[in-house]
């Protein structure tokens, strides 16, 4: 193994910030740290500067800078204790944070016990909690998750297994039940004034928007029909309720589960006295008219003017749409050829901030950026540019923005904008970061890496990230490839911690001499929905293989590459694609690790936890048909001609892919007297919650790399 010019625990060592929220008002922020494992919460405002106006009409005005903001810590575990920090909320009064500790949010399904990655003895529980922001301990308001804050700043409300419960903020009484409701509750939303409670019902084959006023008042149901309605949002008056509507479940079947099939949708508007509603907006009856699924998924809010702001990738690009209330044509109010991603309106609602994958520098595609963009006449101004990413921002007052900020060097950290003159299109800006890497962070040891792009045998354009280690002669050469798989690797630091992990390992095996190709094959996003819904995709003929397969050629043909020493690695879906390469290409791949990828696609097929709801819908049919392919597309299906040494890695608690897929791997593999090796954590969930957990199955990964490709000493 060769010598790196720094260790992997340093690379390791940065503070990943998470869950960036904003008041009310634009003038405090909280977000979230996890720092080796260690996860904290974080508070700042800016105090309210009345100074003479300038401004026509107006005798005083409010100004904020970026050093008015200076952060605090609330809260930390002191451990890595494995248990997430997930759903800030700040009182409109400033007097509080809450957030919920435990749970596993990015599960594809849930468990009748909570995650417990330290394997303590104590039971953990998906819990609620409460701190002040004065400062004090914070105080447990009961068990449950998405809590919201009433805007008297007085009460929590928050679900528990689908009942709504309420507290006092200052967790000085236990929560208790607010209703009862037959549904599976959830999407709780305040009104304005505090007096009402907006909420949706599911009820399994449909759902409804519902509002709770008082004990004496019956619950009340808007225009509710068979279809499925969620994600309801009250209008800045407290007259209006705009909600999205889907069809209700059933209808004829695919003709394979796995096929792409329109999903439209609708924007309903109701008013919230009399119950009654009527459609805003329809959605094409097309694939791209489907509702948004990846890049953030569905947005929608209201905007000054009774108008609705929503994201829809209707013209092949996510983007950002407005509709009056009372309906009529959506306006594109951020057109071209990129992807929207992260949104927040202002508080006065009269302009929206977003990331997206475009901008004024060469690469930028690959990057993120910050953009606002004026909603009266959909004048748009890139807010931050260059060569690094941004992304997650919060408008604040008096022009202020709040973002995450990356560059290829510098992990993310939150940072503070304030544009101070503004031409045309561009801002001048002041900029803070609020958080800062550790002192012995090798930023200055990190490469750039470069954006390149080759061709897949069908001709399919793919874009990668390419890390060269310094020196000269020939290097082994590595194919990463991402999970999800709706994901894009960019050209610095990612917005998603488990993808902050597989940049700092890419980072450190560059600099133990590899060449690294991240590479961002179909299925992905940021390069349209076409390319992000492709034909014949996993488990109906692994169409995107064949993009990783055409990513080892390119590194094969690299002047600093030796063509016969190329492995790979990835994880979940890249975990998949990993498994794929070793064994229809073991000819191209010498080795690989494998993080908890889905080895046998028929296994979902018939799975009573994943693949149910989607077998009810077309068990009426033959399935010998679909269960075929979905082998056909899979690893194991090719295990006579795996050859190549693996590393499989895969914590046991996994609830996105299920663990039994590696147990049965392994059964496969020795049965074919193929070398394998195996790192299983007890307790572990699918994105590893412990800075442990990351250590020890990233320092193997480097280990098995370089022991199968680097030269022999």
């Amino acid at each position: 193994m060769l010598l790196a010019a720094f260790s992997l625990a340093q690379v390791l060592s940065y503070p990943f910030p998470s869950a960036l929220v904003r008041d009310k008002s634009g003038y405090a922020i909280a977000y979230a740290l996890d720092t080796q494992g260690v996860r904290t919460i974080w508070f700042a405002r800016a105090p309210r500067v009345v100074i003479p106006s300038t401004l026509p009409g107006r005798t005083f005005t409010e100004m904020v800078g970026v050093g008015s903001f200076t952060p605090v810590q609330l809260f930390s575990s002191d451990r890595d204790d494995g248990q997430e920090l997930t759903n800030l909320a700040i009182s409109d009064d400033g007097s509080h944070v809450v957030y919920v500790r435990g749970g596993d949010h990015d599960a594809n399904w849930t468990l009748p016990y909570q995650p417990n990655a330290a394997s303590s003895t104590n039971k953990p529980e998906m819990q609620v909690w409460s701190v002040p922001t004065s400062g004090g301990a914070s105080k447990l308001l009961g068990e449950g998750d998405a809590p919201v804050i009433s805007p008297d700043s007085k009460h929590v409300a928050f679900t528990s297994d689908g009942a709504v419960m309420i507290a006092p903020i200052d967790g000085s009484s236990p929560a208790k039940q607010l209703f009862y409701d037959r549904g599976a509750d959830s999407e709780l939303q305040w009104s304005p004034d505090g007096t009402a409670l907006a909420f949706a019902s599911d009820r399994k084959d449909h759902s409804f928007i519902g509002i709770y006023r008082n004990g004496a008042t019956a619950l009340q149901f808007l225009a509710p029909t068979t279809s499925q309605d969620f994600m309801p949002r009250w209008s800045p008056d407290g007259t209006q309720i705009a909600f999205v509507r889907l069809h209700g479940d059933g209808g004829p079947p695919p003709r394979n589960p796995f096929d792409w099939t329109p999903n439209p949708w609708q924007i309903w508007v109701a008013d919230a006295r009399t119950a009654s509603g009527h459609m805003a907006w329809s959605s094409p009856n097309t694939l791209r008219g489907s509702l948004p699924s990846t890049a953030g998924g569905p947005f929608m809010e209201w905007l000054a003017g009774n108008q609705i702001i929503f994201k829809s990738e209707q013209n092949n690009w996510l983007h950002l749409y407005a509709v009056p209330a009372q309906g009529g044509a959506a306006r594109l109010l951020t057109p071209g050829s990129f992807m929207i991603e992260d949104v927040d309106v202002a508080p006065d609602r009269q302009s929206v901030v977003y990331s997206a994958n475009t901008g004024s520098t060469a690469g930028d595609d690959d990057r993120r950026h910050v953009f606002s963009v004026d909603v009266a006449n959909a004048r748009v101004t890139q807010v931050t540019r260059g060569a690094g990413s941004e992304w997650q921002p919060v408008a604040l007052v008096d022009r202020l923005v709040a973002y995450d900020g990356a560059t290829a060097q510098q992990p993310p950290l939150i940072t503070l904008e304030q544009p101070v003159h503004i031409t045309g299109s561009s801002a001048t800006s002041v900029i803070k970061p609020l958080d800062r890497p550790p002192s012995d962070f090798p930023s200055s040891q990190l490469v750039t890496p470069q954006e390149v792009s080759f061709k897949s045998a069908d001709g399919q354009l793919i874009h990668g990230t390419l890390f060269v280690p310094s020196g000269g002669g020939k290097h082994p050469g590595i194919v990463f490839v991402h999970g999800g798989p709706p994901r894009q690797m960019l050209l610095s630091w990612h917005y998603m911690d488990y993808y902050s992990n597989a940049y700092a390992v890419n980072q450190y095996l560059a600099s133990l001499g590899f060449v690294v190709l991240s590479v961002n094959y179909r299925l992905g996003i940021g390069y349209g929905h076409d390319f992000n819904f492709p034909a014949k995709w996993g488990p109906t003929g692994a169409s995107e293989y064949q993009d990783v397969l055409a990513g080892a050629k390119f590194l094969q043909r690299e002047p600093r590459v030796d063509p016969a020493r190329i492995g790979i690695w990835g994880g979940s879906y890249g975990g998949y694609l990993t498994a794929m390469a070793l064994a229809r290409n073991s000819n191209v791949f010498k080795a690989g690790v494998d993080y908890h990828g889905v080895h046998d696609w028929s296994l979902d097929v018939e799975n009573g936890v994943w693949g149910s709801p989607q077998l009810k819908r077309y068990q009426q049919y033959d399935t010998r048909a679909v269960m075929k392919l979905a082998w056909d597309s899979s690893p194991d299906s090719a295990i006579a001609t795996w050859k190549s040494p693996v590393l499989l890695i895969q914590g046991d608690d996994d609830r996105n892919v299920e663990f039994h897929q590696m147990v049965d791997l392994v059964q496969r593999l020795r049965a074919a007297h193929v070398p394998y090796e195996e790192i299983v954590i007890p307790d572990e969930i699918h994105g590893f919650f412990r800075y442990a957990s990351w250590l020890e199955a990233d320092s193997a990964t480097a280990e098995f790399l370089s022991r199968h490709l680097s030269p022999t000493p």
